[in-house]
């Protein structure tokens, strides 16, 4: 429901010409996600940016007709529905590359194209938690923590983007010149960033658990609440910040400390380092420790909420937040596109509009469509 949109946004964030279908009537799910301000969605404001947006009924036989002539002449086609429902409709792979041997067809499903779990459904809450990320999340006296936000979504998304373009590339330089299916499940982009997880566990038979906000492999690493009731992350995870943070605490005697020598010992005894850590945090202020963590080259940062991120200087500098005009309410706020690119920087050039807003320009002058059967699929919903 987010992956596949999210994917294409990526791309339209750096100029794709990206022509969203959306069910007639209906529209994409993503319209009906709160919050809601007048009755419109501002998630949709953000995930429908920068595409041309349209209605098409691909199940129903004209409405594949037409997607088939958009098939003709494009790049890639996004698609994010439940395994064999592109075939059922008549327009698998070996239908699409026929029509167009060079399209990349990226599929993005809960489980995949394949194995005994494909013909399930999977949203991203269900892949975070088959990821296995929930089990060592969280604090180990409360229920497997999953995230505040569409995670899963979120990283299939850029892994389908970034794809994409490997295919784009593999195609237009020194390859075939054929497009290929990519096959991305919701559950597998995370389940490679937890790196040492699956190796732990073959060679050493190690189970991850929750252990709050620490990492089992790196000490001091945690969230420490200050005495201004503001919260504070710190990551010590090379032997050099451990040292520059001993100091600054004005502890140095910890560096010598057998127990806290070297990051293996250190992980060891967690427990009393984060004590340590946690006394200190707690009896100065968070603008006190970040001035002068900034001052000792100590590597930490703020817990910061919404409110304080628009206030900050630094994403502010970095134009993380960018203001875009916007039909409903004038000007609208939204994230800036990632990554920054130093000759061809992509631009949220708008923000997602109204159902069907270019359906005439795409099926009456792109596809050639006259007034007359334009008016007549629009009336069986076709478009």
């Amino acid at each position: 429901m987010i992956a596949g949109p999210l994917t294409a946004t990526h791309l339209a964030d750096f100029g794709a010409d990206v022509i969203k279908l959306e069910q007639p009537d209906i529209g994409d799910s993503m319209r009906h996600w709160t919050p809601m301000k007048k009755g419109k969605s501002l998630w949709w404001k953000v995930i429908g940016r920068n595409k041309r947006l349209v209605t098409l009924s691909l199940s129903h036989s004209e409405g594949q007709t037409l997607f088939k002539r958009l098939v003709a002449t494009a790049d890639i086609v996004v698609e994010n529905y439940r395994p064999g429902t592109f075939e059922r409709w008549g327009l698998g792979y070996d239908v699409l590359s026929n029509i167009n041997p060079k399209l990349v067809l990226v599929r993005v499903s809960g489980f995949g194209q394949t194995g005994p779990y494909s013909g399930r459904g999977g949203y991203g809450t269900v892949a975070e938690a088959f990821s296995g990320i929930p089990s060592f999340t969280g604090f180990p006296d409360k229920p497997p923590t999953l995230p505040g936000f569409p995670l899963a979504d979120s990283v299939a998304a850029t892994f389908a983007a970034m794809s994409a373009m490997f295919a784009i590339y593999k195609r237009d330089q020194g390859g075939s010149g054929l497009g290929q299916v990519i096959d991305v499940s919701l559950h597998e982009p995370l389940f490679r960033l937890v790196e040492s997880q699956v190796i732990g566990y073959d060679q050493l038979g190690i189970i991850k658990k929750r252990q709050g906000n620490r990492l089992a492999e790196d000490s001091p690493r945690n969230t420490y609440r200050t005495k201004d009731d503001e919260w504070i992350g710190v990551s010590a995870s090379s032997q050099k910040t451990f040292e520059r943070l001993a100091e600054a605490i004005g502890m140095p005697e910890l560096i010598a400390d057998p127990r806290f020598v070297n990051n293996v010992e250190r992980c060891a005894n967690a427990d009393v380092l984060d004590d340590i850590m946690a006394s200190w945090f707690v009896r100065h202020e968070k603008a006190e420790i970040m001035q002068l963590f900034d001052t000792l080259n100590v590597v930490a940062g703020p817990v910061l909420d919404i409110s304080e991120i628009f206030q900050d200087p630094h994403y502010a500098a970095r134009e993380s937040i960018v203001s875009v005009p916007d039909t409903d309410f004038g000007e609208v706020k939204m994230q800036g596109v990632v990554p920054k690119f130093s000759k061809n920087p992509g631009k949220v050039r708008y923000p997602g509009g109204a159902l069907g807003q270019d359906n005439e320009e795409v099926f009456r002058d792109m596809l050639g469509l006259d007034e007359t059967e334009f008016k007549r699929l629009k009336a069986l919903k076709v478009i």
